[in-house]
């Protein structure tokens, strides 16, 4: 399934009273993996930068005034996120907010909200209310933020696309027997590692010697030749 992981930077924090998108940036998913596809833009929001927003970001008036305005984005940004794909950040509604207040002022149809994945909401689902800003997410999974000194749309999207692969369990599918294994102890770990009644041989006699008849064509150094069961044990 393909996904969008994003984060936004703004001058502030209410998009109806004068508050602009600054950044944009996208990580594009399939299954939870990162194609290395991504999409990051600075836009100049048309207005002064408060000191606040300043402090979190550290994206200057100045340097914002270099870049192009959300009108002049806004196509390939939606080109870049799709028609249906779902769209995933952090505390989502804030970041669909504002996009969707860009989006109405050039006459664009806002995002569904049906497009919409809170990985603040799974992270209360699966941790309750204690803090769960990214920062702390990635503490609490060990993922690396130590470059994170400021705000930054496209790398708090790198970062919450471990995150989100953490919250869904993604980075450990692969690894769920042997961790339910290992919580077993005794007799339901030993029903695990082997079997009351081994399986009958599949192969006979006849077989074997047709395996060995062809590792005998490979020469002596065939590494074949050190697993070749003799074809005196073949079950009969």
């Amino acid at each position: 399934m393909r996904a969008i992981i994003f984060d936004t930077e703004t001058t502030g924090l209410e998009c109806h009273k004068g508050d602009r998108v600054v950044e944009i940036g996208c990580i594009e998913i399939l299954n939870m993996i990162p194609t290395g596809q991504v999409y990051h833009v600075y836009i100049n929001p048309e207005r002064d930068m408060p000191e606040d927003a300043f402090r979190v970001h550290g994206l200057s008036t100045e340097f914002l005034a270099g870049h192009k305005c959300f009108h002049e984005i806004v196509d390939e940004f939606l080109a870049f996120v799709g028609d249906d794909s779902k769209l995933i950040a952090h505390n989502a509604t804030f970041d669909f907010g504002f996009l969707n207040a860009e989006l109405g002022r050039c006459g664009k149809p806002p995002l569904s909200l049906d497009r919409m994945i809170d990985t603040l909401a799974l992270a209360r689902r699966k941790h309750g209310f204690a803090s769960n800003r990214l920062d702390d997410l990635c503490t609490r999974y060990g993922i690396n933020n130590s470059h994170r000194t400021k705000h930054g749309a496209l790398l708090d999207a790198e970062l919450l696309a471990e995150v989100y692969a953490e919250l869904m369990g993604g980075r450990q599918a692969v690894l769920g027997l042997a961790v339910d294994a290992r919580r077993m102890t005794g007799g339901q770990a030993e029903a695990i590692r082997a079997r009351p009644v081994p399986l009958a041989p599949r192969l006979d006699s006849e077989d074997l010697a047709a395996h060995a008849a062809f590792v005998a064509t490979m020469g002596d150094k065939a590494l074949w030749s050190a697993y070749a069961e003799p074809v005196s044990n073949a079950a009969e």
